[in-house]
């Protein structure tokens, strides 16, 4: 399933979202040269998180490929790793897939709760998932990277705000193909479920995939939307609901 956009109209321009997406975009132009080699892997292994160089596991100086040809060399722990990984990304399609999704639920819920409280909830749930997937495999020596664990965390905040949310959805099931709305709550609950399924089956190391940050950044981000949540902007999103008026 693919999501296209929701149908939750927001009532200030979600100044933070659309920072974070450009935010990552500069990183992916200036930093990574847009994927291009070597660059790309330089950025991967220079500011990507590896759990067992972040807690000391694997020998400073080993040598850990990242692409064909290619290895990160293991220094020192560098604790700024689990800030900077967010901000890395492998491939087009990964940053075009996570800052899609981004732009999809994080304007509503940076509506709810304001923008610099969203900031930081956006920040504690990457946090949150990095430590998920380095608690799932302290020893590994494959690097970390992408947004999609604090968007997780996004998600897990939107599913608890809006549940009943409709979000227009591209469904694809092998010759069944349509457009549907489906609430939030389906939607979403789906998406974790084949996260937790997927970090389950994987593994340790996730193969690749950092599932177990999915599910992490997920779960703490609806754990901590009570308290990031703005009851002000709560309430003005309802009354502006119910009366049909935008303030």
């Amino acid at each position: 399933m693919l999501p296209i956009r929701d149908d939750n109209p927001t009532l200030r321009t979600p100044v933070v979202t659309w920072g974070l997406i450009a935010a990552n975009f500069a990183m992916w132009i200036l930093v990574q040269g847009m994927g291009m080699e070597p660059t790309l892997s330089r950025s991967i292994c220079g500011l990507g998180l590896i759990p067992g160089e972040l807690l000391g596991r694997l020998q400073p100086g080993t040598l850990v490929p990242v692409g064909p040809g290619l290895a990160c060399r293991i220094g020192g722990p560098n604790w700024l790793t689990p800030l900077s990984s967010m901000f890395m990304h492998g491939s087009w399609l990964h940053i075009l897939g996570n800052m899609w999704f981004l732009h999809i639920f994080g304007n509503n819920v940076e509506d709810a709760m304001g923008r610099g409280r969203f900031l930081l909830f956006y920040l504690l749930s990457g946090a949150a998932a990095a430590a998920a997937q380095v608690l799932a495999g302290p020893g590994s020596p494959i690097p970390m990277i992408g947004a999609s664990g604090a968007i997780g965390g996004v998600m897990g905040a939107y599913v608890l705000l809006y549940p009943r949310a409709g979000i227009v959805t591209f469904v694809f099931l092998g010759f069944f193909a349509r457009m549907m709305v489906i609430p939030a709550v389906i939607m979403l609950g789906y998406w974790f479920l084949l996260q937790l399924l997927s970090g389950a089956l994987a593994p340790a190391d996730g193969g690749g995939v950092a599932f177990w940050a999915h599910v992490g950044g997920f779960l703490v981000g609806l754990a901590i939307t009570p308290v990031f949540r703005n009851p002000e902007l709560v309430a003005a999103r309802l009354e502006t609901r119910v009366t049909g008026q935008r303030i």
